[in-house]
């Protein structure tokens, strides 16, 4: 007996024709969405502040409105986060669709009037990560359409499974189970294709099928997508996605910790991907809580420099503009990022970028004064002088951080389509989370010849951010792989190979079932992604970076991964490394 389970949302944004298509494409029981992020709750609520009857994500509504009749005549019932800041608000507004459909909706997550007495300070929002009992309520009472404030992500999938198959507050292993297949599917394509490091092995990547989670009454599950959708569903894109905006082997739910160190991924047939073996603890006896502040104003410019003396026109640039500036902000950031390259062929591949940012507590210091001095010095500063925009006035700008708030402390409630409601409770059983011991390695490989060649001929990687911090997961496909993998990609030449790590706090974590390491890189986003503290401010592109970078490799690992020794000196970016002579020595 399985249930079965599509997404039609990634986050707030994605793809509009999404849940029509994942409703005429095959047979579904239910069809979830993901619409919130960290940066998703403080765009909403900015627009809470503008109208207090909005803070939902409005893309949902347009969807319900095209698809809610088709959904009903298929039996499907849907369940999404949309609700945001305001799930009562949205509610109310898909029951004037005049449907027929019995809508319910899930809240308490929000802290906002509390944050005071809950010691989370003066945030523009604050929203508890709630469970998935909120849902299984709705939809035990009948309703056709759940929608929630901030759950976590996996809980939109949860909570249908848990309907279905009536799980207990304590199957731990079950929902545990569901945790890790709600973790795959909830980011929409990137289950299918999206974002995976070796897209070019995908046949067909012109438009992404949507994924979908088979769960089973035990929780082990089978990933896949309609047929004849575009992407793939492979050990490999699922590995990814588990991959994704994780720490350790424990992963925290209000509802469940779940065991992502004990999942089995196996290869039932094309496009259908199993996981099993996956155990549940007890949730830790806290709450997660997204806090979203106010940080200020920020204001940024990028001039173009061209042809040579790239480093002098920077120097002279920044020394000019940081003189004539008449108010200094509190943080002025400039990055000079090389594009250019020798004898370029086009004025475009001749050019280098000097962008400067600035951010002060004063919008008028980050304002028109600021950026009307980068224009002033269009006829006196380096030869070639342009920007890429004209001066424009500051913006303000989000922080992101996490606070946690005793279980008991939350007002979780599912209200029902016929107006009653019910209060639900935190889980009966809670356990602290701790960090797990480091399992067991493989043995080290016998020393042998290598070449230099950048990470990703072998491995793929998946990043994202985590607040300030972004984590990096990479994996490889075999065992001999693997051994080589977890000895050869500690910290020290994580910190090596990405310079940008080096002064931060790094940690790393094990997971040989995936055979896979990942790394959590602290403080490297500064205050958030809403703060745009670097140039990829999300850590989307952090994994490929590191894929890029060169690292000695195992001669006969290269070539099992299809790098020709003939290829060794060439285009390939694959270097020989220096060898030993008779003696031992680099001679």
């Amino acid at each position: 007996m399985t249930v079965r389970i599509g997404n039609c949302s990634g986050f707030y944004g994605d793809r509009i024709s999404a849940m029509r298509e994942m409703l005429e494409g095959g047979e579904l029981d239910y069809l979830t969405g993901d619409y919130l992020a960290e940066l998703t709750m403080l765009i909403l609520g900015r627009d809470r502040m503008k109208d207090a009857t909005r803070g939902y994500a409005k893309t949902f509504l347009r969807q319900a409105e095209d698809c809610l009749g088709l959904a009903l005549d298929k039996g499907v019932k849907i369940v999404a986060n949309a609700g945001g800041l305001n799930p009562r608000g949205l509610a109310e507004a898909l029951n004037k669709l005049d449907s027929g459909a019995k809508i319910a909706y899930v809240d308490g997550d929000d802290l906002l009037d509390r944050a005071a007495e809950l010691d989370l300070g003066s945030p523009l929002t604050a929203n508890a990560y709630l469970g998935a009992w909120g849902i299984v309520e709705c939809l035990n009472s009948g309703a056709d359409v759940v929608v929630t404030g901030r759950v976590t992500d996996a809980s939109v999938i949860v909570g249908p499974a848990a309907a279905h198959f009536g799980w207990a507050r304590t199957d731990y292993d079950a929902l545990a189970g569901a945790v890790v297949a709600g973790h795959v599917i909830e980011c929409g394509t990137q289950a299918t294709g999206g974002n995976y490091s070796f897209f070019t092995e995908i046949a067909d990547m012109s438009r992404p099928g949507f994924p979908i989670a088979e769960i089973h009454r035990d929780g082990s599950s089978v990933i896949t997508k309609h047929e004849g959708t575009g992407g793939a569903v492979s050990v490999g894109t699922v590995t990814a996605q588990l991959l994704y905006e994780i720490t350790g082997g424990r992963y925290a739910n209000p509802d469940v910790t779940a065991r992502i160190d004990s999942a089995i991924l196996t290869r039932e047939s094309s496009d259908r991907v199993s996981i099993t073996g996956v155990s549940g603890e007890a949730p830790p006896p806290t709450y997660k809580v997204s806090l979203n502040a106010l940080g200020g104003f920020r204001n940024e410019f990028t001039m173009v420099l061209t042809g040579l003396d790239i480093e002098a026109k920077a120097a002279l640039a920044q020394r000019q503009f940081e003189s004539w500036l008449s108010n200094r902000p509190a943080e002025l950031d400039w990055t000079l990022v090389r594009t250019d390259k020798p004898d370029a062929e086009t004025e475009e591949t001749a050019s280098a970028l000097l962008r400067c940012v600035a951010r002060d507590s004063n919008p008028d210091v980050v304002g028109r004064q600021f950026s009307s001095v980068a224009i002033e010095l269009a006829l006196a500063s380096y030869p070639g002088f342009s920007v890429t925009a004209p001066p424009g006035n500051g913006a303000p700008y989000g922080v992101f951080t996490a606070g946690f708030v005793d279980a008991a402390e939350i007002a979780h409630v599912a209200h029902f389509a016929d107006g009653t409601d019910s209060v639900i409770a935190p889980s009966p059983q809670t356990r602290a989370l701790e960090e797990l011991e480091q399992p067991a390695l493989p043995t080290p490989r016998p020393h042998e010849p290598t070449i230099r060649a950048p990470l990703g001929i072998l491995a793929a990687a998946r990043s994202g951010d985590k607040g300030g911090s972004a984590n990096v997961g990479v994996w490889v496909r075999t065992e001999d792989e693997f051994a080589w993998l977890v000895h050869a990609l500690t910290i020290d030449t994580l910190k090596k190979m990405l310079p940008e790590a080096e002064p931060l706090t790094v940690t790393r974590h094990v997971l040989p079932n995936l055979k896979a390491v990942n790394f959590v890189i602290d403080g490297i986003l500064g205050q958030g992604v809403a703060s745009q503290a670097r140039f990829d401010p999300q850590a989307k592109g952090l994994g490929e970076w590191l894929r890029s970078r060169h690292i000695e490799i195992p001669e006969t690992l290269a070539y099992s991964s299809g790098v020709e020794p003939a290829e060794r000196p060439g285009g390939s970016g694959v270097e020989p490394a220096e060898q030993p002579d008779k003696k031992g020595e680099l001679g």
